[in-house]
């Protein structure tokens, strides 16, 4: 999922009870239709279980609020530091991350336990007159943590569901409805000087700052997301048998894991279906693609005589196309922006640690809970992962 990262301000107005209640409780919901099972199971590395998602973002509450703010504070389980700490170093010793999948204990019941616990510490804690401004400013960057994950939640569950030999669907009514336009153009941009960077009032994170001035030639890109009709061609041309389309490094990732297609599709008697979080279906051809890595975006953006947007023409071209079905892949590593700054302490591990190896993606998808989008937003990922939600917008 996107790496965490740090807020700039909060918002004085909010009702941070209320926000924090909603924002909280839809986790729980997210994890509903799940039976007990599903809740431990870690395929891959990457992939973490749901009972662990639902720990780690409580830890992030009680380990930055209420510990060091909340007088006479007792934690819930001295044990769950070593268990629900993801990646900062500053807290201290953890779980390794490909051994959450073997944590059967703590049980799913503890960890719902925890979070009660948890919830009602912070409502105390929030309706006491414990909040001041700084303390403001973490509590948004905790629930929009919260918000990065209940993404990944779904994004793990559709990979733990999905690689289950019986396919079984998340929910049995369609939560995706036909996304595509078939009035797709080539929208133009002249050559000049253009801003990009987070602007105005409210929350975003460390990595969208500072905005800045940059130099853009002509370009073009495209109003729609490429679909699955149009992927599908790449494939039956022999897209995956070219070299001449790929990156040395992706072409290596081709062979060696023998891929053939975005994950979830599977050709079963000749037909192309796909997993999808209401179960195996036949591939709708009008759908935007989804679940591709960046190798692939940039093979099929070749294949097609075009390339993949920046990340500063993606920005400046999104108020003429819509976007927020899929993350979109664009050409740019993740670097820091000009005058970042890494925070001292554990939140300056949220981020500026992450900004080598990475490519950028802009946008949104299905998966991003509501409110918790922006055009500055800047989601990275490693070149070869295909989990999240991602597709492909063309420019040239």
């Amino acid at each position: 999922m996107k790496k965490d990262a740090l807020l700039v301000k909060a918002n004085p107005h909010k009702n941070w009870t209320k926000s924090y209640s909603e924002i909280r409780n839809h986790s729980v919901e997210i994890c509903s239709p799940l039976e007990i099972e599903d809740y431990v199971v870690q395929p891959v590395v990457d992939v973490s279980p749901p009972k662990w998602h639902l720990g780690h973002t409580t830890w992030f509450f009680e380990t930055f609020i209420l510990q060091p703010n909340f007088p006479g504070y007792e934690v819930f389980d001295p044990q769950y530091n070593f268990v629900f700490n993801s990646y900062y170093e500053t807290i201290g010793a953890r779980v390794i991350r490909t051994d959450r999948g073997n944590l059967s204990r703590p049980s799913v019941s503890d960890v719902f336990k925890y979070r009660e616990y948890v919830d009602q510490k912070m409502n105390e804690f929030l309706q006491n007159g414990y909040l001041t401004e700084t303390l403001e400013a973490l509590l948004e960057l905790g629930l929009n943590h919260e918000q990065q994950h209940q993404e990944l939640l779904l994004t793990d569950i559709k990979y733990i569901l999905g690689h289950n030999p019986l396919f079984p669907p998340y929910k049995k009514e369609n939560i995706s409805k036909n996304e595509s336009d078939f009035n797709s153009e080539m929208i133009s941009f002249s050559e000049g000087v253009y801003e990009i960077g987070f602007k105005g009032e409210g929350f975003c994170f460390d990595n969208e700052l500072g905005r800045h001035k940059v130099y853009l030639n002509d370009f073009k890109i495209c109003s729609q997301l490429v679909t699955n009709k149009e992927y599908l061609e790449f494939i039956q041309a022999g897209g995956y048998e070219d070299f001449r389309h790929w990156h040395a490094e992706g072409w290596d990732w081709v062979k060696q894991n023998h891929v053939k297609s975005p994950l979830y599709w599977h050709c079963i008697d000749g037909k192309w279906m796909n997993y999808t979080l209401h179960g195996l279906q036949e591939i709708d051809m009008e759908e935007a693609v989804c679940h591709i890595s960046f190798f692939e975006a940039s093979a099929f953006a070749s294949w097609k005589g075009k390339r993949l947007p920046t990340e500063a023409e993606w920005e400046v071209a999104s108020e003429y196309f819509d976007w927020g079905k899929r993350w979109e892949w664009t050409n740019s590593a993740y670097l820091p922006y000009p005058g970042y700054k890494k925070e001292a302490g554990a939140v300056g591990e949220y981020n500026g640690k992450f900004m080598v190896n990475q490519m950028v993606l802009r946008g949104a998808s299905i998966a991003t809970p509501p409110g918790h989008s922006r055009n500055t937003y800047r989601n990275f990922f490693q070149t070869h992962l295909q989990w999240q939600f991602t597709g492909i917008r063309l420019a040239q």
